[in-house]
C-alpha cells in the first residue's frame, strides 16, 4: 500500500472512530494529530529515501503548525489516531504498530544520550495511551494495552493490560476488548491512604484494650496491604 493509500486510511480511521467529527469543514480545522500523522507519512517517505534534512525540516514546519513533534525516523503502523493532539512527542527511534490511539500530551521519550541503538518504547497493535502519559524508553507496551493519563511508564506492560501510576503499575490483565474508561480506573494514593487510616485506627484501639475482634480486623487489613505491596510488584 502507498503512502497516499495510508494517508486516506487514516482520514477514514477519523471518521469512523470519532463521535465528535461532524463535517469536512471540522476536519480540516480541528484535527491536527491527523494531519500531523499525513505530514509524518511524507516525511519518513524522504527520510528513507535519503532527503533527511529536508525530512526534519518539514517536520520543523509541522511541529510548528500542529504543536505535534514526530521525528521522520520514527516507524509507524496504519490507522494511528492521535486525539486532539497537542503537545505529543514521537521520538527516533519509537515504534507503533497498527490502530493505535494516542492522547493529547502523551511523550513517547527515551532515557539515553547514546546515539546507536533503540532509544524509544515500541507500542504494539491496539494500544491506547491516555492523555499526558509518558512512555520513556526502549520498552514495549503490549497489544490492545491501555496507559492511564499522566502515567509514568519505564517498565514492560503486557498484552491486554491496564497500567496506571507514577511510576505506571499493571492493575488489569487480560482485558483486550474493554473500553478504556478513565473514570473507573482505581486511585492507587487515595486506597493506601485510606488503608493507612484504618490500620492506624484499629492499631489505637488494640493498645487501648485487648480486642480479639481487633485483631482480626488488623490481620484482615494485612491481608489487603500484602495483595497490594504484590500488585505492585508484578
Amino acid at each position: 500500500m502507498g503512502i497516499f493509500a495510508d494517508i486516506k486510511e487514516d482520514f477514514s480511521n477519523v471518521y469512523k472512530n470519532d463521535p465528535a467529527l461532524n463535517s469536512k469543514l471540522d476536519f480540516i480545522f480541528n484535527y491536527p494529530g491527523v494531519w500531523a500523522v499525513a505530514w509524518y507519512r511524507v516525511a519518513h517517505k524522504l527520510h528513507c529515501a535519503g532527503f533527511k534534512s529536508l525530512a526534519r525540516m518539514l517536520m520543523g514546519l509541522n511541529q510548528i503548525i500542529t504543536n505535534i513533534d514526530i521525528h521522520p525516523a520514527a516507524q509507524i503502523g496504519k490507522r494511528l489516531f492521535i486525539d486532539h493532539g497537542t503537545g505529543v512527542v514521537i521520538g527516533e527511534t519509537t515504534i507503533i504498530e497498527d490502530d493505535v490511539l494516542i492522547y493529547q500530551g502523551v511523550t513517547l521519550g527515551g532515557v539515553s544520550l547514546k546515539k546507536e541503538g533503540k532509544r524509544h518504547p515500541t507500542i504494539k497493535k491496539g494500544a491506547v495511551i491516555g492523555a499526558g502519559a509518558k512512555v520513556l524508553g526502549n520498552i514495549t507496551v503490549g497489544e490492545y494495552a491501555k496507559i492511564g493519563a499522566n502515567s509514568v511508564v519505564v517498565k514492560e506492560v503486557p498484552n491486554c493490560s491496564t497500567a496506571i501510576g507514577i511510576p505506571a503499575h499493571v492493575i488489569e490483565k487480560g482485558r483486550c476488548k474493554d473500553p478504556f474508561m478513565h473514570n473507573m480506573l482505581p486511585d492507587i494514593n487515595k486506597e493506601m491512604f485510606e488503608y493507612l487510616l484504618k490500620r492506624v485506627a484499629v492499631l489505637e484501639h488494640i493498645l487501648m484494650e485487648d480486642n480479639k475482634n481487633l485483631l482480626e480486623q488488623d490481620l484482615v487489613l494485612e491481608n489487603i496491604y500484602e495483595s497490594f505491596i504484590k500488585a505492585m510488584k508484578s
